[in-house]
């Protein structure tokens, strides 16, 4: 299973915060937001992770994310020259993703529980569980109509519709930004076309499989958080749940260097070369106390 990480667009919901940097290297507490959706790929055991992003912004996720070697991962980058749609993702990472199965997630979302119900969907995906050779997630929100939402059956989960944002909503249920397909969705992104407003849309891509009877639903349980950090009140409600969490409990969200050495992605001697290189400062010091905790 390889990664993929949507992180362009123009941002235009946040500005002007993003006339000055791109949204997913904003701020959420304290790391850039696209340290998360890395973070989520990681926990999941994906160590090949291709990050999409404009020509104006991918300049400065290499500068600081660099090849992932200090995460223990391989980042490779692609440049989207204009955002025509998420489907465009598959396209232009063809060459990335090769003969493997992917996951997408969106350079905005950010989760936080247990991690499980996403391994558990890599595991099912992996074997094609079900026959199905895509798969999407389900969070219930009380504001269906701002999202895709999904109708299934509660007892088999079988999946009854898919709409996008709909007036009256058939469900609770949003999709978000985050699904796993097999390999043949290159091919449907190539055979997509355009809707009306000029854009390859996630969800008849999702629909290409739905209509095939081979797209699968996980759904994410209620201990489970989700943002979409797209709005300035969403960023800002982000980051107080962030630090909220990391004040009570002295542990990071979305801290790579950890989540890569807890992985056994780098050993603690490439962890230590990590913590070297980190400026003076609480997020150093962060990681001495991880290096303490393996130490002891």
């Amino acid at each position: 299973m390889k990664g993929i990480v949507l992180a362009g667009g123009h941002g235009s919901r946040l500005f002007p915060l993003t006339s000055i940097v791109t949204k997913q290297l904003q701020p959420v507490y304290d790391k850039p937001m696209i340290y998360y959706p890395i973070s989520l790929l990681m926990l999941c055991g994906i160590k090949e992770i291709l990050l999409i992003s404009t020509p104006k912004d991918l300049p400065l996720f290499k500068e600081h994310l660099g090849n992932g070697e200090r995460f223990g991962i391989n980042l490779q980058y692609q440049v989207q020259d204009a955002p025509k749609g998420i489907p465009q993702a598959f396209t232009l990472g063809r060459d990335f993703i090769g003969n493997d199965e992917v996951t997408l997630i969106l350079g905005d979302n950010i989760f936080y529980g247990n991690f499980d119900v996403f391994r558990n969907a890599i595991n099912n995906q992996n074997t094609h569980l079900n026959n199905y050779f895509a798969r999407i997630f389900a969070y219930e929100v009380n504001d269906p109509e701002r999202y895709g939402i999904v109708e299934f059956e509660k007892s088999t989960k079988q999946i009854k519709s898919i709409e996008e944002k709909p007036l009256h909503p058939k469900s609770n249920y949003a999709i978000p930004g985050l699904y796993m397909f097999d390999n043949s969705v290159i091919q449907r992104s190539l055979d997509l076309q355009p809707s009306a407003r000029g854009e390859l849309e996630i969800t008849d891509l999702i629909k290409s499989y739905f209509t095939e009877e081979k797209l699968g639903i996980e759904v994410i349980n209620r201990g489970m958080a989700w943002f979409d950090t797209g709005t300035p009140q969403s960023l800002l409600e982000a980051s107080q749940f962030i630090g909220a969490i990391e004040q009570r409990q002295g542990l990071k969200i979305g801290c790579l260097e950890e989540v890569g050495l807890r992985a056994d992605f780098i050993d603690m001697a490439q962890f230590q070369e990590v913590i070297k290189n980190t400026p003076n400062g609480t997020y150093k010091n962060y990681l001495n106390n991880i290096l303490s905790e393996f130490n002891a």
